[in-house]
């Protein structure tokens, strides 16, 4: 398993863009693709964007309407989220995940590591 930890949440001003990371420590990171999730309050978990283990290939969720860009370093053994025009609606705990594997998985439970999350609070 490698063990993640999430930061960069906070409070954030609508149309604000802030970057998250999520910074994986133990197994080799390059062989992991690497996702977020989120989930809003007294909401379901929801996906928001992934990437391949080398970083060649992402993918995000269409409600996410492109505002959002994944990437991933893996000689800083890091992986970013990217976000831009938030909306209040974007207020959610985001969960950086890992699965160890070339390509990731949007079912939770095919996914081996999981951060704690990080708050992001968007204030319109």
């Amino acid at each position: 398993q490698v063990l993640l930890v999430e930061s960069g949440g906070g409070l954030v001003q609508a149309w604000g863009s802030p970057r998250l990371s999520c910074a994986a420590s133990g197994r080799t990171f390059s062989s992991y693709a690497m996702g977020w999730f989120r989930q809003a309050p007294w909401k379901e978990g929801e996906f928001v964007a992934a990437i391949s283990w080398g970083g060649g290939n992402t993918f995000d969720a269409d409600s996410m309407k492109g505002r959002f860009t994944i990437s991933k370093d893996n000689a800083k053994n890091t992986a970013y989220l990217k976000m831009s025009s938030l909306k209040p609606e974007d207020t959610a705990v985001y969960y950086c995940a890992g699965r160890y594997a070339r390509t990731f998985t949007t079912t939770p439970s095919d996914i081996g590591s999981w951060g704690q999350g990080t708050k992001v609070t968007v204030s319109s």
